[in-house]
């Protein structure tokens, strides 16, 4: 008991200084940012722009306050939209790249179509979804997944393709059956590669929901910037934006989180 008593000064003075520490990293974005609103802030009055045309942090503020049943009632089908399109986009990727790379019939054959998907503009694939399944949840959906679907392709199938030369060798020199091979070997090299292409995900897809509900949707964050913006209620307008771009923090945030706990190294040949 005298050794915890002893200890725990010490403990709470490492917190402390780990608290300092973290506070001392988040200073320069905070001041950065507090900066930016002020300067916004201050703009607006100077040179009396008509909220219509720009409004000011407080004008957003109280658009928050005053249209925040609007924007809470729209940010739910917009959040599920980007996450089943991130969870499908995704998760086809991956099972396509494991395909290709035990497959090479399959990547010539397979992987030009995927870039050529890729190259068409998302904005030009959404009226034609719309067309064809109409105003509902699934368009949102698919061009959510399409936009996220490329970026992990190519990052899966370089991640399990990364395992080197003398570590196939000595799993081979062990016996490994290839499940053994692609689970303990190529899975993990992929990881840092996986994890890098869902941060890029994780954002893009509110912006394929977002895309799709200007298309044809009367409900959603997207649709709801159309309304503002035609009714040139530009608080409103901006509290929207602000509110997709938390949005896609959001999950961006979950991302790296997970990052951290499945994976503790990463290679240097990520981008």
């Amino acid at each position: 008991m005298a050794d915890v008593a002893h200890r725990s000064p010490a403990l709470t003075q490492t917190a402390a200084f780990g608290f300092a520490d973290r506070f001392r990293d988040k200073m320069p974005a905070t001041l950065a940012v507090v900066g930016l609103v002020a300067g916004w802030q201050f703009i607006v009055w100077a040179f009396s722009v008509p909220t219509y045309m720009a409004p000011g942090p407080l004008d957003v503020l109280a658009s928050f306050r005053d249209d925040g049943r609007t924007l809470w009632s729209n940010f739910w089908p917009t959040f599920f939209e980007s996450v089943l399109g991130f969870i499908f986009g995704n998760l086809v990727a991956i099972l396509l790249a494991i395909w290709f790379v035990h497959s090479r019939t399959a990547e010539k054959a397979f992987y030009p179509i995927a870039v050529f998907i890729n190259t068409i503009p998302i904005i030009a694939v959404a009226p034609i979804l719309v067309l064809i399944f109409g105003s509902g949840y699934l368009p949102k959906v698919i061009i959510a997944a399409l936009i996220c679907f490329f970026p992990t392709l190519v990052n899966m199938v370089r991640g399990l393709k990364a395992v080197t030369p003398a570590t196939l060798d000595l799993m081979r020199v062990l016996s490994a059956s290839k499940s053994e091979v692609f689970w303990k070997v190529r899975i993990q090299s992929s990881l840092p590669f996986l994890f890098a292409a869902l941060k890029i995900a994780s954002t893009t897809c509110v912006i394929g929901a977002i895309v799709a509900e200007w298309i044809g949707s009367n409900y959603g964050l997207g649709a709801l910037i159309i309304e503002a913006t035609y009714n040139f209620r530009s608080p409103l307008l901006y509290a929207t934006v602000f509110t997709a771009a938390l949005l896609a923090v959001l999950l961006f945030t979950l991302v790296s989180i997970a990052e951290t706990r499945l994976i503790r190294w990463k290679t240097s040949d990520v981008h």
